[in-house]
């Protein structure tokens, strides 16, 4: 099985802990956990980032800042803002993406990240319209694929 580099934005950190009474978000969450797991067994590696950071520090609930933290304890390589990644994300913003969007596709995309997983539909309908070097998936489709694939 190939050793994925994956960016999970900052929704799919905050999945597994929102209403999983709704089946949608229950399987996402299941899926992420799933990647998770993976990269906490050494199989795959997850991306930080100064922008992830940023954001998560924004969750205003304690407990749940808390819970997401945990889980973003895992991520092992690191991505450090600098000039190219702003500048990166100020053209992916001219093309219709949110900031911090735009500063996880330039993240990802200057780090050489394999895929970026977002569960903002929004977000990945906007950057399946940019041209980049970069996979962006739901992380249900694109944890079928590799799974799928790898049989």
């Amino acid at each position: 099985m190939k050793k994925f580099k994956i960016y999970l934005d900052c929704c799919c950190f905050n999945r597994p802990f929102d209403d999983l009474s709704y089946d949608k978000i229950r399987i996402e969450s299941e899926a992420i956990l799933t990647i998770i797991a993976k990269c906490e067994d050494g199989i795959w590696n997850i991306y930080k980032s100064d922008i992830l950071e940023d954001e998560i520090d924004r969750i205003i609930n304690p407990v749940k800042r808390q819970k997401v933290c945990e889980l973003y304890r895992l991520a092992s390589l690191e991505i450090k803002i600098n000039k190219e990644i702003i500048d990166m994300a100020k053209e992916f913003q001219n093309k219709e993406l949110e900031p911090f969007d735009a500063l996880h596709l330039a993240s990802a995309e200057y780090s050489g990240a394999d895929v970026l997983l977002t569960t903002d539909a929004k977000f990945l309908n906007r950057a399946s319209q940019i041209d980049t070097k970069i996979k962006i998936y739901n992380p249900v489709i694109w944890l079928l694929e590799v799974l799928y694939n790898d049989v």
